[in-house]
């Protein structure tokens, strides 16, 4: 790039930054669900080929800490970039801790299980010494040695040579372990203050596109960290839920994950397929045939049965099915054990492969280097197109014939724009009316429905009120009021956002009319009477038909989409 901008006239130096600016790597992001114990870790591990990269097995994960993987395009190092809470957000959270604690000393109720989280959590970063400390106490430098990062409000980055060697050094900071392996107590455990824990892998062509991310189940307890769940589950492309498969359709946390985050997937996100993926396939109960052939067509056969029964417990969430058809829902049953082992069941078998493949997939079909070659294609005709002098009336003729194709195009695009909004307008002020009547049933149904005694309905509200309207007790699912409230406005343009915001299919935004948005400049460059300014049709193709302009544009209304979602 340096060569180029020595060789470019300092006149056209404002192109060379537009160059810049091209977009060279838009990642894939694929989000995976699941409760400690479903076989997360050992699941990604086992697809991109990195054994011993996360933990599994006994270590109890912490649900509070997402985890990215992704590819390390640097060096040939695995890294961990920790990214922490800030410091106000952690001392607001030890005074809401020490003043639960403190209301709810005499009280055995359905709060123990978030006592029995507080205590958890203040246990791992100070030992006994929270229970005789104030809030401003607990701030103090002694207890932050290791990582001054934290107090400096800045990230930490882990560097080793092995997978190994990382996952070792990464323990503390994202898994919740009373004791260490040798049986005695470990000082320190980092995994309440921290955020999100990035991971780079070197040398996976799996991830040279594509980031995995490990997330909490629905959401957090922590501000910041629930809006990044958020934030990152909108940006999801594909959504893995991951159960055990012997309980895959009956047990309630995945379909309740998936309930809970379906509306920042669906409408609000950029979700297009949903993968429900039922792990240790490979343990079956005693079985009369102990042959190895008989044995794996009883596991096969297991599994069959588990996929159909997953697919009509599927067919029965009408609330999830308003943003996915059947048709993005599809079921892996895996063993990641077999798949290394392979004792009982063939490597196809296992299901690993076919994830692998999907994954390949999204790779080959990523196209952003293309676009920024495209892009820096169209911009360098720019310039050169711009330095030759001739033609001056021919690109007077050409710019009339441009500007009409664009007032032509545009009044494609405004007209199905203009429908949305009066669709939009009329949508919500039937939600409007809806929420007048039903806001005080609905808030009673949040923060004191039947079965919650006067006690926790007052503890309730006080951490509804004290957390900005979201609590996420440590069982069950998140409580949230603002969602609850606003559930009439936004179910109310459900329907008419899916049909706008398509998740599924090529058609796109507003009945396609971005997509097929062009000035039909591929055309004009092949004519004889326009060759002067081939060049400058180059560069107008590249911005406006092939990439550039519609991607921009697109982008541009995705935070739009969200907006409309917006609980908080």
């Amino acid at each position: 790039m340096r060569c180029v901008h020595q060789k470019i006239p300092p006149q056209y130096n404002k192109f060379l930054t537009k160059i810049s600016d091209l977009k060279m790597d838009k990642r894939e992001v694929v989000g995976v669900f699941g409760k400690t114990g479903a076989g997360k870790s050992s699941l990604i591990n086992a697809v991109i080929g990195e054994k011993n990269l996360l933990p599994s097995g006994d270590i109890s994960a912490c649900t509070s800490v997402m985890i990215k993987v992704e590819a390390n395009k640097d060096n040939s190092k695995y890294e961990a970039n920790i990214e922490f809470i800030t410091k106000k957000e952690w001392k607001d959270e030890l005074r809401f801790s020490k003043d639960f604690l403190r209301d709810n000393a005499d009280q055995e109720s359905e709060e123990d299980d978030d006592r029995q989280d507080i205590v958890e959590k203040l246990s791992a970063l100070y030992g006994e010494d929270w229970k005789n400390k104030s809030p401003d106490d607990l701030m103090n430098a002694k207890y932050f040695k290791e990582i001054t990062e934290f107090l400096l409000s800045e990230g930490k980055t882990l560097t080793v040579k092995t997978a190994k060697e990382l996952s070792a050094e990464l323990v503390r900071y994202t898994r919740s372990i009373p004791k260490d392996g040798d049986g005695k107590a470990v000082k320190r455990w980092y995994w309440p203050l921290v955020k999100c824990v990035t991971i780079k892998v070197p040398n996976n062509d799996l991830l040279k596109h594509v980031t995995l991310v490990d997330l909490p189940g629905n959401g957090d307890s922590n501000k910041s960290r629930n809006e990044m769940w958020k934030t990152v589950v909108g940006s999801c492309s594909t959504v893995w839920i991951v159960t055990d498969i012997n309980r895959a359709a009956s047990e309630k946390e995945p379909w309740e994950i998936l309930e809970d985050a379906s509306s920042f997937m669906g409408n609000a996100g950029q979700c297009q397929q949903i993968h429900f993926i039922c792990t240790k396939s490979d343990r079956i109960e005693d079985s009369e045939d102990h042959s190895a052939a008989g044995v794996r067509a009883l596991i096969l056969e297991t599994n069959d049965r588990a996929k159909k029964e997953v697919k009509e417990e599927f067919s029965k969430l009408k609330e999830v099915q308003k943003h996915f058809s059947d048709g993005s829902f599809k079921v892996f049953t895996v063993s990641s054990k077999e798949f290394l082992k392979q004792k009982r069941l063939d490597r196809d078998d296992t299901e690993i492969p076919k994830l692998q493949e999907f994954l390949q997939d999204l790779n080959d079909c990523h196209s952003e280097t293309l676009n920024y070659v495209s892009g820096a294609r169209g911009i360098l005709s720019l310039i050169q197109g711009a330095s030759r002098g001739e033609g001056a009336d021919i690109k007077t003729a050409v710019y009339k014939v441009l500007q009409q194709k664009m007032r032509v195009e545009l009044e494609k695009v405004r007209k199905p724009m203009r429908e949305t909004y009066l669709a939009f307008g009329k949508c919500l002020s039937e939600g409007v009316e809806e929420s007048k009547s039903s806001c005080e049933n609905i808030l009673e149904s949040v923060i004191y429905p039947p079965d919650k005694s006067g006690s926790g309905f007052h503890m309730t509200l006080k951490c509804i009120v004290e957390k900005d309207g979201i609590h996420k007790p440590k069982k069950g699912k998140q409580i949230n009021l603002n969602m609850k409230l606003s559930s009439c406005l936004t179910e109310s343009i459900d329907e008419e956002f899916k049909k706008t915001f398509p998740n599924e299919g090529k058609c796109g935004p507003f009945n396609g009319v971005l997509n097929s948005f062009s000035l039909d400049t591929k055309m004009m460059k092949e004519k004889t009477e326009y060759k002067d300014v081939k060049l400058q049709l180059i560069f107008l193709r590249t911005e406006v038909k092939e990439e550039n302009s519609t991607v921009s544009l697109y982008e541009a209304i995705s935070p739009g989409q969200k907006g409309f979602r917006h609980e908080d």
